[in-house]
């Protein structure tokens, strides 16, 4: 499975590399001298510009970047390949993250289960990747003495990675970052989709359904027992726009 394959410290990662050796790749990344900005917003998934960071310099960012512009500025980054992307998430993304998070806490907190960090909860997936689930849960059999982390970035992949979609995610960005969490170890991701009403679950970056509002999220092996009605969590959004008409939507500026 080819995660994705760029020049690391100018050294080509063999596509078939194993977890381990991966894990040892440096963090500094040499991108093509002849790339310009459209090929840097296409090897992220064909995101907006805004969210590529320019200083420092793409390919040169390191955590001690995400942790500075996380604490001193309102915007939220990821590091990718050495660049800081912006997180993008809006109000209504930010509720319905919220209120599935509690949910989750309520439950793991009853059943003695683990941690549920929120929007904000930094994780380094591998070295040079650090990923901001918009929730997750994280088992204490991956916490050690079941306490929490006590670093800002802590080394561990959650159990269950959940992102909440915004209007400025792409599908290219998305799949990746599925890739991302299941080759570092997470065992299930939500996608919840405001626009749609429906939630993506994914045990394995090829292994997916989709679920309606009709029906409940359900945590499986990694939450026994746990089960969330979407409509519990869609409830109180406005109902979607109708496509009668010339089948167009107004974009938001």
């Amino acid at each position: 499975m080819v995660l994705f394959k760029v020049e690391v410290a100018g050294i080509i990662e063999p596509p078939d590399q194993n977890k381990k050796d991966a894990r040892m790749a440096r963090s500094k990344t040499t991108f093509p001298p002849t790339w310009n900005m459209g090929d840097l917003l296409k090897h992220f998934g064909g995101i907006a510009p805004e969210r590529i960071r320019l200083k420092p310099t793409p390919g040169t960012a390191t955590e001690r970047h995400v942790t500075e512009v996380n604490d001193h500025e309102d915007k939220l980054y990821e590091l990718v390949d050495g660049v800081l992307v912006e997180k993008v998430m809006g109000m209504p993304e930010s509720i319905v993250a919220m209120a599935i998070g509690r949910h989750i806490g309520n439950f793991a907190e009853e059943h003695d289960l683990g941690l549920v960090p929120g929007a904000d909860g930094t994780v380094r997936l591998m070295p040079g990747l650090v990923r901001i689930p918009d929730v997750a849960f994280i088992s204490f059999d991956r916490l050690p003495g079941r306490m929490i982390p006590t670093q800002a970035i802590p080394d561990l992949a959650p159990d269950l990675a959940i992102e909440v979609l915004s209007e400025g995610n792409t599908k290219q960005e998305m799949e990746r970052k599925l890739k991302d969490y299941f080759f570092a170890g997470v065992r299930l991701v939500w996608y919840i989709n405001l626009k749609t009403r429906t939630a993506e679950v994914h045990t394995s970056p090829d292994q997916g359904v989709t679920i309606t509002e009709d029906q409940s999220l359900d945590g499986g092996d990694v939450l026994p027992g746990f089960r969330l009605p979407l409509r519990s969590v869609f409830g109180r959004l406005p109902p979607a726009p109708s496509r009668k008409g010339n089948g167009r939507r107004k974009k938001s500026s």
